[in-house]
């Protein structure tokens, strides 16, 4: 399994068509919701396995030293196997090295104690996107 971030087009190609499945296809989310244009500013992370892209999220790091993560997602065929704390764990080491203070991210509800486990604090409920609850969390980094 290899874990690749950045922010090149093809990167970006891939990381869209792995969200339009989960979101759009499977939890009936708006496309042009998931499009929101801050695709070609963030830095994307993708997890490749045997040459198929399986999971994606990606990170915008704001001048003040905060960031959002968001769009974390892996295809259904290779989720229960620990995918997604990888990527979300690439990207928060990843923060870190760029002298990130805090990561937020608006996360579905059901996901609250598993982003716990991850080192974010719930803050709020937000939106609701599609007919999916929305909640804050916020992840204070430690800066190295």
């Amino acid at each position: 399994m290899e874990v690749t971030i950045g922010k090149s087009a093809d990167l970006i190609e891939k990381a869209q068509a792995i969200r339009y499945q989960v979101f759009t296809m499977e939890q009936s989310i708006p496309n042009e919701l998931d499009f929101d244009g801050l695709d070609r500013v963030a830095e994307h992370a993708l997890v490749t396995e045997a040459n198929q892209t399986v999971a994606t999220a990606r990170l915008v790091i704001n001048t003040d030293g905060s960031s959002v993560m968001a769009r974390v997602a892996v295809l259904e065929a290779y989720r229960g196997r620990g995918i997604a704390s990888i990527v979300v764990n690439k990207l928060i080491e990843y923060a870190q090295k760029q002298g990130v203070s805090s990561i937020e991210i608006h996360a579905h509800s059901y996901l609250r104690s598993y982003y716990e486990r991850l080192g974010f604090e719930f803050i709020q409920e937000v939106e609701i996107v599609g007919e999916h609850q929305l909640i804050k969390m916020l992840h204070q980094l430690v800066r190295t």
